[in-house]
């Protein structure tokens, strides 16, 4: 599994991560940030979330694209 970790507060609304890993990123209707699809949350926390070893391809990508380096990984 990887552990991914957004920092919501420093997101710039640009929508790179959602349109480069829509599986696991998305534009929240709520306050338009990014946050992690409801399927793959910690516990409801939208900047929180467990995905599985074959998205790491995706959300590798959506954190390299993320012109303010708020999209954090971890392998476990």
């Amino acid at each position: 599994m990887i552990e991914v970790r957004i920092d919501r507060d420093e997101c710039i609304l640009c929508g790179s991560c959602w349109e480069d890993c829509p599986e696991v990123f998305e534009e929240s209707p709520e306050d338009d940030l990014s946050q992690v699809v409801e399927q793959y949350r910690v516990n409801g926390d939208p900047a929180r979330g467990q995905v599985p070893d074959e998205l790491e391809d995706c959300v590798q990508s959506a954190a390299d694209v993320c012109p303010v380096e708020i999209i954090h990984l971890e392998t476990s």
